[in-house]
């Protein structure tokens, strides 16, 4: 993988301050899972990135920057898409729930192409792909479940499901139910 423009995105927000960690399509192949993809996504938690002056930095390097903010219902504050030329398009999903900070604060570094970057763990990518709900989403969480790691990841996620919001807690002890060996 030799992205600059994800590299410039992660650079961007550690000066910022900003914690964030790879998710998506791109954590599933560091957990061992391969999916194509046509953007990389991140998952940040600071609300100050949706603002379009937040980005000059980047836009004055030639990065294009659509934000697209969540309405009051919507489960994400908000979407920043970051798109260079033919470079594959960085999406900075801008998450608002509280159960989100504990899953960056478990974030690893992978060394990935000679660069660390930062991941969500593969029990906590479990966790937002039941959150996300699609039914891509619900087989990806059911292939990390079902491979190598499943059982460590299983008990991870049984040890936090505690600390979910109902309604997810519920909807990821099912998959564990449905899933179970």
């Amino acid at each position: 993988m030799s992205e600059a423009l994800l590299d410039d995105v992660v650079s961007f927000l550690e000066r910022r301050g900003v914690t964030a960690a790879l998710v998506g399509a791109i954590a599933l192949a560091a957990h061992g899972i391969a999916r194509a993809t046509l953007d990389l996504d991140l998952l940040a938690l600071d609300s100050g990135l949706l603002g379009e002056d937040a980005w000059a930095e980047l836009v004055a390097r030639g990065v294009t920057v659509e934000v697209r903010r969540g309405t009051h219902d919507d489960p994400l504050a908000g979407v920043v898409r970051a798109k260079r030329g033919e470079e594959t398009p960085v999406d900075v999903v801008v998450g608002k729930h509280r159960f989100l900070e504990d899953v960056l604060s478990r974030r690893r570094t992978i060394l990935v192409g000679g660069r660390s970057l930062p991941f969500v763990d593969a029990a906590d990518l479990v966790v937002l792909k039941v959150f996300a709900g699609g039914p891509q989403d619900f087989l990806d969480a059911e292939l990390l479940l079902a491979g190598a790691e499943g059982a460590a990841i299983r008990s991870a996620v049984e040890a936090r499901l505690a600390s979910l919001p109902r309604a997810l807690r519920e909807d990821a002890a099912r998959l564990l139910a449905r899933t179970a060996r």
